[in-house]
């Protein structure tokens, strides 16, 4: 055989027909079990497991479709072709009810049974796969994780856990970079809609002439480039979730059609006259005020409403008061650590950029940082000195420590390089604590690698001034 043979359960109770069937089946290579009742029947696929079983209606005591009906409850995972002597439109709308693939007539040839049994093993084969996909993406897609327990937070929180299950829009609010993204996943993950598609769009980041047809689908020649016909997202989302992200730069030119598939579902490709239905619940995300922008005309007030059913405002990182040190405990990797000193500037740290921000901060840090251990010396200079030249106090141009390990240059040439402050403060300590490198580190307030650094680059004289001046800057910041 060209193709893997089919485990087979022939059920029925006129024995020539069924042993005829059975050798014709093996004689094809197929591995075939018969039964002569329902009862029979429901013995052996408690003992084995079949991709196809084909059930005659008629048969005493337990008939076909009730046997179709056992096999349901008991969630066995094959498929089943109904075969019977006496067809009827009544009686093979029941079987497709119950979930039958195919239903054939007596007399049928053998031939015709072997053929459709391989179409339902491979529907059987294509339904398992689909399976073991949606549990490998589950398991190997992170849980979205909503980290905080500030007042705030826990009220975002209680937030989801009610509106999730509804099914009904959600409208995020909040600025850049805060998670709506997440939120809009966690409310998925918590609704009847979880192991359905979601599916995200940003209108911010497409060109309006392509919102259109990311959306909603285009025909093959609609529109210059249009080579072949292609689904729109919502399409793509039936009967799943639709994100759409920074709703708020969605054109106003668009927002009848989307007002229209959230009222009936209904939607039409670019170039097409044919209505599709669609059923996809939206949760929207902006970082506008659209409430202003209604006012303004630049968002109808209509779909406003409409996608406004629940309302999330998430609040921004500055705001929520003892979430940074929970969030930078979550970020790191495993094994990881940070200095006392880093996770304080963190903690103190404005954060304009929000939660997104701090995803790249530590990111950054990871790959900069030696041993595991992310230090001050691995963080941004605006967030690690946001003050300036790490402490550097300029008066003239005399060069003092302030008692604190910190260099404090008195400047009164406007010739003066930095580098040459740092360079003449870098060896002066250095010389105070005998060549100890470990201890002048330790004076400076920097990492000892960073030292190393310093000391390789000020015994190279032929470095431009210039890019002395500049990794200076960066070092010492």
């Amino acid at each position: 055989m060209s193709q893997p043979p089919i485990k087979l359960l022939l059920v029925d109770d006129e024995d020539d027909y069924r042993h005829s069937c059975m050798k014709y089946m093996e004689r094809k290579g197929h591995i075939v079990q018969g039964a002569a009742s329902g009862a029979q029947a429901m013995m052996l696929l408690e003992r084995d497991t079949f991709d196809v079983a084909v059930l005659d209606i008629d048969m005493p005591g337990m008939n076909g479709l009730e046997l179709m009906q056992r096999i349901c409850e008991a969630k066995l995972n094959l498929e089943v072709v109904f075969l019977t002597g006496h067809g009827s439109i009544e009686t093979a709308v029941s079987a497709m009810k119950l979930g039958a693939c195919d239903y054939l007539t007596k007399p049928c040839s053998l031939g015709d049974l072997e053929h459709r049994c391989l179409l339902a093993r491979d529907r059987n084969h294509l339904r398992k796969e689909n399976i073991q996909l949606k549990e490998l993406v589950s398991r190997s897609t992170p849980k979205q994780t909503l980290v905080g327990e500030s007042a705030v937070m826990r009220d975002v929180m209680r937030m989801i856990e009610k509106v999730a299950p509804t099914g009904k829009p959600v409208l995020i609010e909040g600025e850049s970079g805060t998670g709506k993204e997440v939120v809009a996943r966690s409310i998925q993950e918590r609704s009847l809609l979880a192991d359905k598609p979601f599916v995200t769009i940003n209108c911010a980041a497409l060109p309006e002439n392509l919102v259109e047809s990311e959306l909603f689908g285009h025909q093959k020649g609609s529109f210059t480039g249009a080579s072949s016909e292609k689904l729109g997202l919502f399409e793509i989302a039936d009967g799943g979730t639709l994100f759409i992200d920074e709703i708020g730069e969605l054109p106003l030119s668009l927002q009848p059609k989307l007002l229209r598939v959230l009222e009936d579902g209904s939607l039409r490709r670019i170039g097409s006259h044919r209505e599709r239905k669609v059923k996809v619940r939206i949760i929207a995300a902006t970082n506008r005020d659209l409430t202003q922008a209604v006012k303004e005309g630049t968002f109808r007030e209509d779909l406003f409403y409409r996608i406004n059913v629940f309302s999330l405002m998430l609040p921004p990182l500055r705001q929520r008061e003892g979430d940074v040190g929970l969030l930078v405990d979550h970020l790191l990797p495993q094994g990881w650590s940070i200095e006392p000193d880093a996770r304080d500037v963190l903690m103190r740290y404005p954060w304009p950029g929000n939660v997104r921000q701090l995803i790249n901060v530590i990111e950054r840090a990871t790959i900069l940082a030696d041993h595991h251990e992310i230090t001050l010396d691995d963080l941004p200079t605006e967030i690690a000195h946001p003050t300036g030249l790490h402490d550097v106090v300029c008066d003239d141009q005399r060069g003092e420590t302030d008692g604190t390990g910190h260099a404090r240059f008195v400047v009164g040439s406007p010739d003066v390089k930095v580098d040459d402050l740092v360079k003449t403060h870098v060896l002066e300590v250095l010389s105070k604590e005998k060549g100890n490198k470990a201890r002048t580190a330790r004076k400076l307030g920097i990492h000892r690698r960073k030292l190393y650094r310093l000391l390789e680059r000020y015994t190279q004289p032929s470095c431009a001034d210039e890019t002395q001046t500049s990794e200076s800057e960066s070092i010492l910041n």
